[in-house]
């Protein structure tokens, strides 16, 4: 991990926090995305802002907007620098001044708004990144060949198969890697003609020719200069209309990043990229000392295990797990799991230990006795009863019950919901 990196690959960062997630429904309805909890123990936030500290680019700023409470209080408790560093991690919350009196209205106007602040840091560079990625990246790397090109912008891409381009904006890039053309989620055989990447290209970035398209990953190096020339306009998103339009007439590079990134866009992105935590040989792990990811210490003492068979589990600290089966599972911080029978379960844990009992009449926060769980998400401080069956036999794909939903025919029990004994879902 560096201390500084050079002043030539010296960026400020923003990292944008306020779009409102709608399709993680409804772990969403009580928190921002990037605060939603990821691996067990850390927040989506956590990923861009620790990449960052790691790849010596430590002016930070995160913008934010919707249910952002428990996000500035993460970020707050969390990223305390020396206060003889000149590194920082900064909020910077949708305001209505005398300037603007309307909130961010995409992810372009973020950025426009903040400008002023932008303006004030030293560096020629701007790195925006998403709050709401999964991905392990040295940005100076990035950085690096925006230098090398001579680029204004530069894009990071992805390849990806027909059926992903649908969700990204797909690039079109010439054999010196400028990017020719952008087009946003084309999701018709029209849309992405012509789009289909140089297979050298491919060869010589090691990438299979399976996954025949670039995808924007919306990650972003600009010029100062150019982003505040791009933003004087009205445009508000930028995958949308600052890009493709700034194709024509900037010099926009494209920088292919073939390692593990996932966008968690929906609650099945959610659920999958979890059960590849779990896999033998992972693609992406939390566990590399020399790129940790950062998140707020607890100081919470070992879990507990008593008479617990698991297959391919992972336990975050302080929990209390006696007589149950793990398989496929993950268990978060102070997950309390009693005689229960798990299989493919994400259990995000609680905020606090329960002292002194539950409230008269309901479950005490965790799982009790007698329950099976299959392809599930357990949100925080969700009590669930004994003897309850929550499996999906019908196998629907959206539905939604009290203190319940399933969504792409993953059950998700809300957060700080009652699920009584005896339910079956």
């Amino acid at each position: 991990m560096p201390d500084h990196v050079p002043p030539e690959l010296d960026a400020t960062v923003l990292i944008l926090g306020g779009g409102r997630g709608t399709r993680l429904d409804p772990l969403t309805r009580m928190r921002a995305k990037p605060a939603v909890p990821v691996g067990g123990k850390y927040r989506l936030i956590d990923i861009p802002i620790s990449n960052a500290i790691n790849s010596g680019t430590r002016r930070i700023y995160v913008l934010t907007q919707f249910n952002s409470h428990s996000l500035h209080r993460h970020i707050a408790r969390t990223y305390r620098f020396d206060p003889f560093s000149r590194g920082f991690v900064q909020i910077l919350a949708a305001q209505q001044t005398p300037a603007t009196d309307r909130w961010f209205q995409g992810t372009a106007d973020a950025v426009r708004q903040n400008l002023g602040i932008v303006a004030e840091t030293s560096g020629d560079l701007v790195l925006i990144l998403s709050g709401d990625h999964i991905y392990r990246m040295d940005y100076r790397e990035l950085l690096a060949e925006h230098r090398r090109s001579g680029a204004e912008i530069t894009v990071a891409v992805q390849p990806c198969s027909e059926q992903q381009i649908a969700g990204f904006g797909a690039v079109r890039v010439a054999p010196d890697g400028r990017i020719v053309e952008f087009r946003e989620k084309p999701k018709t055989a029209a849309e992405r003609d012509g789009m289909q990447a140089d297979p050298a290209l491919l060869e010589a970035a090691g990438a299979d020719r399976a996954r025949p398209y670039l995808a924007s990953m919306g990650l972003y190096v600009f010029d100062k200069r150019a982003l505040f020339e791009l933003l004087e306009g009205d445009a508000t998103d930028f995958g949308g209309e600052v890009l493709p339009a700034a194709v024509g007439s900037r010099r926009v590079q494209a920088w292919l990043f073939d390692g593990y990134w996932r966008d968690i866009g929906t609650i099945g992105s959610f659920f999958e990229t979890h059960m590849d935590l779990l896999e033998p040989r992972p693609r992406f792990s939390f566990y590399d000392p020399r790129w940790p990811f950062f998140t707020h210490p607890r100081y919470l003492p070992g879990s507990r295990l008593a008479e617990t068979r698991s297959e391919r589990a992972l336990v975050c600290e302080g929990a209390t797990i006696e007589r149950a089966r793990l398989c496929r599972a993950i268990a978060g911080v102070r997950s309390r799991i009693i005689e229960a029978d798990l299989e493919d379960v994400l259990v995000m844990g609680a905020d606090e230990y329960e002292v002194g009992g539950p409230p008269p009449g309901v479950p005490p926060i965790g799982i009790g006795p007698g329950t099976t769980i299959r392809r599930a998400i357990i949100d925080k401080n969700a009590r669930i009863g004994a003897g309850c069956r929550l499996v999906n036999a019908q196998g629907l794909a959206h539905a939604d019950g009290d203190g319940w939903a399933i969504r792409d025919g993953i059950i998700v029990v809300a957060k700080n919901a009652v699920i009584p004994d005896g339910t079956t879902i």
